[in-house]
């Protein structure tokens, strides 16, 4: 009698874990297949919908997953509290599902960002708009991953009994605690909130040319904690985002990628101006990159020796800038060395070999003799 007890008792949950598996199998399939069935749902009537359609592709995994552990959440809900690890299983199935709505969530938002990349790109000539809302999408997007991240570690805390008991006592302890933890957070948070105030504000967008310590540069990326700048050299440049906030930058094209481009030379007085300004204008004239606007030469200093020459031009951007000034300067270089030869700042010195005591006419003579050449050659 006691050995038919015994086996009832083995039997029972023996039977029930058959049961929750066999259940948990067909649930798994149901759950397939009407995840595959409701996304070509949702592809045929988003048609046209950049934003559905591309979520349906980006979360199609992270969803399904989803999906899944949903069903078989539904099965230990409803399976017999005699069957063998359930409550285990409960747990595990719980935080589980969790992670896969968070990451469900992170996917979608990662599915926003790539659209409205695509619907605006900025490897065109005229892209401020592009850049502008490319930044605050990728900037948002980066926040919104923390955000959704944050909440999911927080669900799972709040699932475990153990942790809801760690959570409990870090709360009854928060006096220095808290204020440790604040100290520590503060980079973290200071990053974020200066990615919020970037995102809104835009200081810096994405393709922006900056100068960041001396260093020229383009936007290459900008994190949710970091902004990567390229040098020019095609070194990178990792910046933290609060720095923007706090520091003092140069940004050139803030609200135009237009730009003026200078080039001085010094020349010798003797030089005409005004050949050099005609000179300067067919120059740019003939140039592909000077866009027009600015064509201007002036005499803006001058020294006990020379005087300074300033070409100011201008170009669409700074690279055609940089191109625009270097050709200027090589062919103004090479016409002043083909018709003023002499154009370039001349040290002028005198030396006077009479004696001190010889009369002072004879030695004025002797100077100018030195400077101009002898009365003969004059």
């Amino acid at each position: 009698m006691n050995f038919n007890v015994l086996d009832d008792l083995h039997e029972g949950p023996l039977r029930s874990g058959l049961i929750v598996l066999a259940a948990a199998a067909v649930a798994v399939v149901l759950a397939v297949l009407l995840h595959r069935a409701a996304i070509l749902l949702l592809r045929r009537i988003a048609r046209g919908k950049p934003f559905t359609s591309n979520a349906t592709r980006v979360a199609y995994r992270a969803s399904r997953v989803a999906v899944v552990l949903f069903a078989l959440r539904l099965v230990l809900t409803g399976a017999p509290d005699d069957t063998p690890g359930i409550i285990s299983m409960s747990y595990l199935c719980t935080v589980a599902l969790i992670a896969a709505l968070t990451w469900t969530a992170m996917r979608c938002i990662e599915s926003i960002g790539q659209t409205v990349a695509k619907l605006n790109p900025y490897d065109v000539a005229d892209n401020l708009k592009a850049r502008r809302i490319l930044t605050q999408t990728r900037v948002l997007t980066r926040s919104a991953y923390f955000i959704v991240a944050l909440l999911g570690f927080a669900f799972v805390l709040l699932t475990l009994p153990g942790a809801r008991q760690f959570g409990a006592s870090l709360l009854a302890s928060a006096g220095v605690a808290g204020l440790v933890a604040g100290i520590a957070a503060k980079p973290v948070l200071g990053n974020f909130f200066a990615g919020l105030q970037i995102a809104f504000s835009q200081p810096i967008r994405i393709d922006d040319v900056l100068i960041v310590k001396g260093e020229w540069g383009r936007v290459e990326e900008i994190t949710g904690t970091f902004v990567v700048v390229r040098i020019w050299d095609e070194r990178r440049m990792i910046v933290p985002l609060q720095w923007f906030i706090e520091n003092p930058f140069e940004n050139w094209t803030h609200r135009s990628a237009t730009l003026l481009g200078t080039v001085f030379l010094w020349l010798d007085f003797a030089v005409p101006v005004q050949p050099l300004r005609e000179k300067f204008e067919s120059i740019c004239k003939s140039i592909p990159q000077w866009d027009g606007r600015v064509c201007v030469l002036q005499v803006t200093d001058t020294s006990e020796r020379s005087m300074q020459i300033r070409l100011l031009t201008s170009a669409q951007d700074s690279g055609t800038a940089f191109d625009l000034r270097c050709i200027i300067r090589e062919q103004m270089i090479a016409f002043i060395a083909e018709n003023y030869p002499l154009a370039l700042p001349r040290l002028r010195t005198a030396i006077d070999p009479i004696a001190s005591d010889a009369p002072l006419k004879n030695r004025a003579d002797a100077l100018d003799t030195i400077i101009d050449g002898s009365p003969q050659e004059r």
